[in-house]
């Protein structure tokens, strides 16, 4: 039997990289990660027949016999290089049917009589929620990688919401300057930008879908309701169900529309095995986290730092960045290597377009001095939890000096007398006791998008994305 799939059809550095983060999480053998770290290595995107070669090399599955996701997945798990669950398994039944829903389709007209009549109704698309660790990257992924259309894009949810106001700025600039003595005409960039975007994918994969900015919280109804209209298929994961978005955030009132929006279009999917699989006994890279209490923990990271800065062909100097026409300073870096603070990335007001900046010319990063994160530094907190996305999604290798461990960097105590939150408060005329159930003073969002954060780090220790980050090898190659 030939493959179903079209062996055209590519498979994002990404897909491949969360398949084979969960198949190494549930104890993949290393013969089998070892083919398609290689695969990585040869080029910036996999076809999805060469991954599943790479299968059918270690298991035995022929790679002719994967009809979809969930036939993929099954074989898997037939070969032993995945552990059955049921939770991963219901998801992916949802999402081979809308695989096999979305075959032929497009939502452009097929020819000039296409335009007279009733466009196709596009299928129901679906949001996968669950506990962190728990496979939901890996399913969209293994979904993504099947959907025959060049007309995709699988993207984090941070970096198109950043594409997103770009390109509503863009559209802002290009108006014709108001004359003087004239009123201003009103314009709405929204519905412009998301024709924009329907015009480049009939399909989005989002990953971590969470809403914690106001500027995002107040246009994704209008955003969102245009794209659906121009036939867009919506495919994103979360934590949070739809109905927990941007819980307790400023202006709630103005965003709860957009939940009904997304359910109508989305099917919600619940992925909740109740284990953590980045948290799994994995070989360990080697010490990478240490305590500021250690004896000689800074002359560990210096002489770390030292051996990676050896490698590359650079000179130890301080490196500027220039990140949408801003200057953003890092004192210490070598080649592909930044030894950083976290007064330099976390105190500073910068945002996840610096932070995909450095995860884009960066592969190692030290981050020296995290303290203890009370809410008094939940917006250092917050900055943290974002950084830590931008490197994860990059495979950017971490090395970590802090005052308490990985479990306990962020406690919800503290010394409140001196809180700026006190000052923002006075500002909007909030009273401290209607102010307190507000995630912007509560310190809610953080706490719980930090389990992410922890769950990420750990994985990040391991030997496996150690050597999958390092990019000078696949220089070489």
């Amino acid at each position: 039997m030939s493959a179903y799939m079209p062996r055209s059809v590519k498979m994002s550095p990404s897909a491949l990289a969360g398949i084979k983060s969960v198949v190494a999480e549930q104890f993949c053998s290393r013969k089998f990660l070892k083919s398609l770290t290689e695969l990585c290595r040869r080029g910036y995107s996999v076809t999805a027949g060469q991954a599943a070669a790479a299968a059918e090399e270690e298991s035995g599955v022929s790679a002719a016999g994967f009809s979809g996701p969930l036939d993929h997945y099954n074989g898997l798990i037939r070969a032993g290089s995945l552990r059955q669950d049921e939770h991963q398994g219901a998801v992916l039944q949802k999402l081979d049917e809308l695989h096999r829903a979305l075959r032929g389709y497009t939502n452009r007209p097929t020819s000039i009589f296409s335009r007279f009549f009733s466009k196709p109704k596009p299928p129901k698309g679906c949001y996968i929620y669950g506990d962190v660790g728990t496979g939901k990257t890996m399913v969209m992924d293994m979904f993504y990688s099947y959907v025959e259309t060049e007309r995709k894009k699988r993207v984090h949810f941070h970096g198109f919401m950043l594409d997103v106001h770009k390109r509503i700025h863009r559209l802002k600039q290009s108006m014709p300057k108001r004359k003087a003595g004239k009123m201003a005409k009103s314009y709405d960039p929204i519905a412009p930008v998301a024709e924009e975007i329907s015009e480049e994918a009939c399909l989005l994969c989002f990953d971590e879908f969470q809403v914690t900015d106001i500027a995002d919280a107040m246009i994704l109804k209008q955003l969102f309701e245009n794209l659906f209209l121009k036939g867009v298929v919506v495919v994103a994961t979360s934590n949070r169900p739809p109905e927990d978005l941007y819980k307790n955030g400023l202006q709630r009132v103005n965003f709860v529309p957009f939940i009904a929006v997304l359910q109508k279009h989305c099917q919600t999917l619940r992925l909740d095995s109740g284990i953590d699989y980045r948290k799994q006994n994995r070989p360990s890279a080697g010490k990478l986290y240490f305590l500021s209490s250690e004896p000689d923990a800074e002359a560990t990271l210096d002489k770390m730092f030292d051996e990676l800065a050896f490698k590359q062909n650079d000179i130890t100097r301080p490196r500027v960045l220039n990140v949408h026409n801003r200057k953003v300073r890092l004192n210490k870096a070598c080649g592909t290597i930044a030894d950083c603070t976290f007064e330099e990335l976390c105190d500073r007001p910068l945002g996840a377009s610096d932070y995909l900046e450095i995860s884009r010319l960066f592969d190692t990063v030290f981050i020296r001095n995290i303290p203890l994160l009370t809410l008094n530094k939940k917006t250092q907190a917050r900055r943290l939890i974002t950084l830590v996305d931008a490197l994860y999604e990059h495979k950017v290798r971490v090395v970590i000096l802090a005052e308490r461990p990985l479990e306990e960097i962020f406690v919800h105590d503290g010394d409140h007398s001196h809180d700026e939150s006190h000052i923002l408060m006075d500002d909007l005329g909030l009273k401290r006791e209607e102010a307190s159930s507000l995630s912007i003073f509560s310190g809610e969002e953080e706490r719980f998008a930090f389990q992410r954060t922890v769950s990420r780090l750990t994985e990040m220790q391991t030997e496996d994305y150690w050597l999958e980050g390092d990019r000078s090898l696949k220089a070489k190659v």
